[in-house]
């Protein structure tokens, strides 16, 4: 028993000195975010603020337009979300279930492109997105959106979760009158939330913290999303290092709350396709 101990003890230990380089930016980006500017530059740096400045987030507002860039945000997250939700949806259904030919090497086909580094296909969704003219006011929104409007780690997710399913639950919905619409809604769907719900969150996350496609993409300054407005910051702030933490910690807040109250979806999401 005290061997068990001990051995729960170190592991303990080296997840705990393993959290650490894990959370201490996090942890800086808040403290340095009321921080005054004796305590960023002084030596050897503070960690712990000597005053609370608020005023740095003020300052933030009346730095940058973040009311702008934070809905510019929410909604290409949103949309790329909902999108790729119901996408993955569709396809790990159809990859599921439905009979075709050559299912096995579509999928194949299907989840090779995971394997694509999206730097190779930046330059022709640029030139196809341009083309378009979805570049320009409110049509930007658009042209952030189209290029991630489905994904095959959703698909193959969703597929895993799927699969789990008895058959014999699939025939009795059939026997009922069901047919494929209604079973996917009705039946599917229902009982596959915890993994619906850890692909939301992930696809929300990665939507949120885009920054080089905006970068490239967005003209409009009305339009940028809130990754290219805090580094907006950076430039025009620099000798206000107070001021580029506190929209850092803003920025922060949207992902930190998805990760607390989504932290149990991703985990029964991601480990569900794990046993069969």
């Amino acid at each position: 028993m005290n061997r068990i101990r001990l051995g729960r003890l170190v592991v303990y230990l080296v997840l705990g000195l393993a959290l650490i380089p894990v959370l201490f930016p996090v942890y800086y980006a808040f403290a340095g975010s009321v921080m005054g500017p004796g305590d960023l530059a002084s030596y050897p740096p503070a960690l712990v603020p000597s005053g609370l400045h608020w005023e740095n987030f003020t300052d933030v507002f009346r730095s940058v337009p973040l009311g702008r860039f934070y809905l510019n945000s929410a909604i290409q997250a949103g949309l790329i979300t909902c999108a790729q939700v119901v996408t993955s949806i569709l396809a790990a259904y159809a990859f599921a279930f439905l009979r075709m030919p050559a299912k096995a090497a579509t999928f194949g086909l299907f989840l090779a492109t995971l394997m694509v580094p999206w730097e190779a296909i930046i330059i022709p969704n640029y030139l196809a997105i341009s083309g378009w003219g979805l570049t320009r006011g409110a049509l930007t929104y658009l042209g952030l959106v189209l290029p991630f409007l489905a994904s095959a780690f959703g698909t193959f997710l969703l597929r895993q979760a799927f699969l789990q399913f008895p058959g014999e639950l699939r025939d009795a919905a059939v026997i009922d009158g069901c047919g494929h619409w209604r079973l996917l809604w009705r039946v599917i769907v229902p009982l596959a939330r915890p993994s619906i719900a850890a692909v939301a969150v992930y696809v929300f996350l990665s939507a949120w913290n885009q920054y080089f496609w905006p970068l490239i993409l967005v003209r409009d300054a009305d339009y940028q999303t809130l990754q290219i407005g805090i580094s907006q910051l950076n430039d025009a702030e620099a000798a206000q290092p107070g001021l580029i933490l506190a929209g850092v910690a803003l920025s922060l807040l949207p992902t930190l709350a998805v990760v607390i109250f989504g932290q149990r979806y991703i985990v029964r999401g991601l480990t569900a396709g794990a046993l069969r």
